[in-house]
């Protein structure tokens, strides 16, 4: 068994495509709209099997809260401490929110942790 999809609620989705895409590597299907539902959404092909699936609906509005009951954060493994420390600097010289990190956690993992665009927490592992 395993994971198909991770998906994510937005607010701009071309802003969150974008920014999948140039950091991770996200490679975007054909947006899918859906005027009579006011839905959209991508599906972003990552390396390895994972797929990341953006979405929006006109009638949802609200602002994500850190540290509510359910999903936490997306990790991404990107392979070693080098590429850790290469993508802590690309997305801080970028201006994204560094939250913490580099460092080595008490389970074992090098990570560094950001914001995306709409303040979701993204784990960059190795």
């Amino acid at each position: 068994m395993r994971i198909a999809h991770v998906a994510i609620w937005t607010r701009d989705i071309e802003v969150m495509k974008e920014f999948y895409c140039t950091y991770f590597k996200g490679v975007a299907n054909e947006k899918y709209v859906n005027e009579k539902k006011g839905f959209e959404s991508y599906f972003l092909r990552l390396e390895g099997d994972a797929s990341l699936e953006l979405m929006r609906r006109t009638d949802i509005k609200g602002e994500p809260s850190a540290g509510s009951v359910g999903f936490a954060h997306i990790a991404f493994d990107v392979g070693s401490k080098e590429a850790v420390d290469q993508m802590t600097e690309r997305l801080a010289d970028s201006g994204y929110v560094h939250k913490d990190g580099p460092r080595t956690t008490g389970d074992g993992y090098y990570e560094a942790v950001f914001l995306d665009p709409e303040g979701n927490l993204i784990e960059i592992t190795c």
